[in-house]
């Protein structure tokens, strides 16, 4: 895994959000999909950490957002944390994930990715939290990359093009949709090995032979 993305971990990461702006809407759900890679060269999901997010203090929630993704922030089904213990939590984890994985960094996999990672800065930041694993701009965008190998950007479209079953009525919660991403980014990147494309060797298996 770490020869094939240059020392970074892929890490797929949603958030569902009270709004557009990372600095005063609130951070509602945040879901992260770590990745690994078979012994011939396949990347697929491994794990999943998903985490309903208390809004911060003075956060902005606009109701536009919340008729979008049916998130009732009042709900006490939500099984909300503070972001001062979700960040942890899930930083702790991509960390663990990029040792496990021999890489140095974590780099966000996202659609629309500097959404995401606007929001996951933002709490970040606000946490004060100081070992944040991603690189702090650089990510792999799906939806470029879905426009790129499936002709459209739209996650779902790209997903039925993919093969990849979606379902409109679980789509818009983070781990719905962190799952799907998932899935389409592991699908465009096994597509380019498959059609030729640049893949790391594999030990033990001679230089002639390397699917490259």
């Amino acid at each position: 895994m770490a020869s094939r993305f240059r020392g970074y971990l892929p890490v797929v990461i949603d958030v569902e959000t009270g709004g557009f702006n990372a600095a005063t809407d609130a951070l509602l759900e945040v879901a992260a999909v770590t990745l690994t890679m078979d012994p011939d060269g396949t990347l697929r999901p491994d794990e999943t950490f998903d985490f309903h997010v208390e809004p911060f203090e003075g956060a902005n929630i606009e109701q536009a957002a919340l008729d979008f993704t049916g998130i009732d922030p009042e709900s006490p089904d939500r099984l909300a944390e503070p972001e001062s213990m979700v960040i942890p939590e899930l930083m702790k984890a991509i960390r663990k994930a990029v040792r496990d994985h021999g890489c140095t960094r974590a780099v966000m996999v996202a659609h629309n990715a500097h959404f995401d990672l606007g929001f996951v800065n933002a709490a970040v930041a606000r946490c004060q939290f100081r070992r944040n694993p991603f690189h702090p701009f650089s990510c792999f965008d799906t939806a470029t990359l879905a426009g790129l190998a499936c002709g459209h950007t739209v996650l779902a479209k790209a997903c039925r093009v993919a093969g990849i079953e979606f379902s409109n009525s679980e789509a818009h919660s983070a781990s719905y949709d962190a799952g799907k991403t998932a899935d389409l980014f592991c699908y465009i990147v096994n597509q380019w090995k498959q059609l030729g494309g640049w893949t790391p060797p594999i030990p033990g298996l001679p230089v002639n032979e390397q699917d490259v």
